[in-house]
């Protein structure tokens, strides 16, 4: 029954992705260029939307799935780690056109050559977990 609900979020993720066109390539394109304020307003959206969730699912004590309570550790903020990353995913993400969520709602739209994306996102993070106990954290 667990999976139903996941599978629902799923779909109704998708749509909200299709409606707001944050899949667009062109809508993405507008964001690297600082042409247009329209995949900005939707990420900082789901920003403030993000951080209200989890305030209000902690001060009503709100649980997971399996019964936990929601907890939130902050991640010690360190430049050239933050910078690194951050410029490999959006370089990945200015390439491709697309970011780890949409890729699977273009799929589902029919753009089948993001298998491939999906494929190399996949063993992207699989090679990070062979040697992220070599990198610096």
């Amino acid at each position: 029954m667990r999976n139903i609900w996941f599978f629902l979020t799923g779909i109704f993720f998708g749509i909200v992705m299709t409606k707001s066109e944050a899949i667009s390539w062109f809508r993405i394109h507008e964001m690297f260029r600082f042409e247009s304020f329209h995949m900005y307003g939707i990420i900082g959206t789901a920003v403030v939307l993000g951080a209200l969730i989890i305030g209000a699912m902690k001060r009503f004590d709100i649980r997971t799935i399996e019964g936990t309570p929601v907890t939130y550790t902050p991640m010690k903020l360190s430049i050239k780690r933050h910078l690194l990353a951050g410029s490999i995913f959006g370089l990945g993400w200015a390439l491709i056109g697309a970011c780890p969520g949409p890729m699977y709602v273009l799929l589902g739209h029919g753009y089948w050559i993001f298998l491939v994306v999906i494929a190399g996102a996949i063993l992207g993070t699989f090679t990070y977990g062979l040697v992220k106990d070599w990198l610096p954290h």
